[in-house]
C-alpha cells in the first residue's frame, strides 16, 4: 500500500509539473509582428578579401630570418570589412560595415538584423561588398517582393549561388 501511494504523489505531482508547462507554452499570448506587419531579416557570415596584396621579400630580407621562416612571400592575414547596403523603396535601411572576428582580424564578417516593415508591395535593393579596395566589384541583387502579413524576407550572402539572395 505505501507503494501505491507513492506512485500516486509522483503521478499527481509530474501532473502538475505538466499542466504548468503547457500553460506557459501557450499563455501569455505573444505576437512577434503587428497584424499588418512583416520581417525583413539580414543574416550572414562571409569573410571579406584579404585587404593587402602579397610582398616577395628580398633576398637580404630572407637572409636575416631563420630557416624555419623563410617564406618568399609576406602575406598579410587581415580581411576586408564587408559593407552591406540594403535599401527599400528608395529609403536606405542599413548602411554599415561588419568588421572581421579574430585577433588578426582575419576571421569572417558576421552580420544578423531585422527590420519590421508593413506588408504589401516593396522594391528591395541590395548591396554587398566584400573588398573595399577602390574599383572593386560589388555583389547585388534587386528585386520586387509582394509581401504578405507575417512572412519573413531573408537576406543572406551565398556566394556559390551568385552572391546575393533574397528569399
Amino acid at each position: 500500500m505505501p507503494n501505491l501511494l507513492r506512485y500516486l504523489g509522483q503521478f499527481v505531482a509530474y501532473a502538475a509539473f505538466a499542466a504548468v508547462i503547457g500553460v506557459f507554452a501557450t499563455w501569455p499570448a505573444h505576437r512577434l509582428l503587428g497584424p499588418d506587419q512583416a520581417l525583413l531579416r539580414l543574416s550572414f557570415s562571409h569573410p571579406g578579401k584579404v585587404s593587402t596584396e602579397c610582398r616577395q621579400r628580398t633576398a637580404e630580407e630572407l637572409a636575416k630570418m631563420q630557416p624555419q621562416m623563410r617564406t618568399p612571400l609576406d602575406c598579410q592575414r587581415e580581411r576586408s570589412p564587408v559593407q552591406v547596403r540594403v535599401v527599400l523603396d528608395d529609403h536606405v535601411l542599413i548602411d554599415r560595415a561588419y568588421a572581421p572576428a579574430g585577433l588578426s582580424r582575419d576571421g569572417a564578417s558576421s552580420a544578423y538584423w531585422r527590420e519590421p516593415i508593413a506588408a504589401g508591395t516593396h522594391r528591395l535593393s541590395v548591396t554587398l561588398r566584400d573588398d573595399l579596395r577602390p574599383g572593386a566589384p560589388a555583389y547585388h541583387d534587386e528585386t520586387t517582393l509582394d509581401v504578405k502579413p507575417g512572412q519573413i524576407v531573408l537576406i543572406d550572402f551565398k556566394p556559390e549561388q551568385g552572391g546575393v539572395v533574397i528569399r
